[in-house]
């Protein structure tokens, strides 16, 4: 029998210490070492990669190293999943023998989208294998029958063990390969839980292997915690090619999916979703649907074009400023950073005069999008304003541009997908940058008023009767 050794492990980060202690020493977590037993084994891993007595065929040893002059290139096709969202996000479609992780909330409609894919799969291409670790085989089927997922090529295996799923593999010999999920995981190389940090890097090096040995496609499903990230060590993300985030509200319509690695691709594009009682389908004209609700007319409601990567976004930015009879009076925020938030403030209160201080703030975008770049600032500053003045922006316009801490509205890139995207559904007009006016913005069909600073954004868009007046720094009653 093979001799066993005790290691204490981090369960936060994946550090290795030889005895117990309270505090993590390499990510300062308290409590977070856990007890393993290791056995001194030829792993798992290890007979997937070299080709061990059970798993003859699994795979080749490493090659040996060659100059790079010698090495050909293979163009690699990718292979559509027939979801457009998805594809969209893994860059094209899916490339063979590449590890990609989805992660995402309890509930949010990870396992509703695997068995999408997988009778896609299955029917286009041929022997696809669905293993679950949570759910019984009658479970996924119900659900399969629901989403319209039935083919007789699509496998399904109730299993957890990394050396049976690798044995399935070697005897099924499937196109692609679901996990669901890798939390649920164990290899026989570790003598502890599943979920744990030394159990995931552990499957997850084995599924690794198998992907590049055999060079079959695997999706690995993958919880997140309560901070947002995904369950187990940070370095489970580097040992794989792709990492997608399933976003969203469980309680709303739309669903984001969001790459936040790819080697095979962009990480700046999106795929959204609608949850409807048939599945998951994905939205051809997403800020048709994100501006559907929006109040016209109403004080502290403003529309910005964001780009996610290729395809520019209109999304409502709502602002709320109300009295506060707190201390220190609150900032919310949901969809962009708190920090941004908090700038923007600062602009408008000193070089505006806008007093703030002893206001509460609530910004917010609409429909579940995170905005996460800088070109929406202007459109913030607008709804605030106007929430505070209790003034609608004037017109059918769109609000685009950066704000510096001189109050000095800066220029944004590719502003001609954005107002063309603005044009498509009807908008009038947009106050953009006065740098951004130009050739590119000739011929779209938008009354365009160019700005340079914050001051001159809110008298155009809040004042527009009085052009000239002086912006007010008390709230009208």
């Amino acid at each position: 029998m093979a001799k066993a050794t005790t290691r204490f492990v981090c369960q936060q980060c994946g550090h290795v210490e030889p005895k117990w202690a309270g505090r993590c020493p390499s990510c300062s977590e308290w409590n977070s070492l856990v007890e393993e037993a290791v056995r001194e084994a030829k792993t798992l891993t290890a007979q997937i990669r070299a080709g061990g007595s059970s798993f003859s065929h699994m795979g080749a040893a490493q090659s040996r190293p060659r100059p790079i002059t010698e090495i050909e290139i293979s163009e690699r096709e990718r292979q559509s999943t027939y979801i457009p969202e998805f594809d969209r996000v893994l860059g094209g479609g899916i490339v063979p023998g590449s590890l990609t992780l989805i992660g995402g909330e309890p509930g949010i409609g990870k396992s509703t989208l695997m068995s999408m894919l997988c009778g896609n799969l299955a029917s286009k291409y041929g022997t696809t294998l669905y293993i679950s670790g949570e759910e019984s085989v009658e479970q996924i089927k119900l659900r399969a029958v629901r989403l319209d997922a039935l083919h007789k090529d699509l496998l399904l295996a109730s299993e957890t063990d990394i050396g049976v799923i690798a044995g399935f593999v070697e005897q099924l010999r499937p196109k692609y390969l679901v996990i669901d999920s890798i939390q649920t995981m164990i290899s026989p190389d570790v003598d502890s839980a599943p979920g744990t940090v030394s159990q995931v890097r552990a499957a997850t090096s084995a599924l690794a292997a198998l992907a590049k040995g055999k060079r079959i496609p695997i999706f690995l499903v993958g919880h997140v915690t309560k901070e947002g990230a995904i369950a187990g060590p940070r370095v489970l993300e580097h040992m794989v090619d792709t990492v997608l985030y399933f976003e969203g509200d469980a309680h709303l319509t739309y669903r984001i999916l969001r790459a936040v690695k790819n080697r095979f691709g962009s990480t700046d594009e999106l795929g959204i979703f609608e949850m409807r009682s048939e599945g998951l389908v994905g939205v051809e004209n997403p800020s048709a649907a994100f501006l559907a609700e929006r109040p016209i007319g109403s004080p502290g409601s403003t529309v910005t074009a964001t780009m996610e990567g290729s395809r520019a976004l209109l999304v409502e930015v709502q602002a709320l400023v109300a009295q506060s009879y707190l201390t220190s009076p609150r900032r919310v925020t949901n969809g962009v950073h708190r920090d941004r938030v908090a700038l923007v403030l600062a602009v408008l209160e000193k070089r505006l005069g806008l007093s703030l201080a002893n206001m509460d703030v609530f910004v917010s975008v609409a429909g579940g999008v995170r905005v996460e770049e800088p070109s929406a600032d202007l459109a913030i500053a607008l709804a605030v304003a106007g929430s505070f003045l209790d003034r609608p922006v004037g017109g059918n316009h769109v609000f685009l541009g950066e704000i510096g801490l001189a109050g000095e509205v800066r220029s944004c890139t590719q502003i001609e997908k954005r107002l063309r995207e603005a044009a498509g559904l009807g908008f009038g007009g947009a106050i953009l940058p006065q740098k951004n006016i130009g050739r590119e913005t000739q011929g779209i069909g938008l009354d365009l008023s160019g700005v340079e600073t914050v001051r001159q954004a809110v008298e155009k868009a809040l004042l527009a009767p009085q052009a000239n007046a002086p912006v007010k720094t008390t709230r009208d009653e």
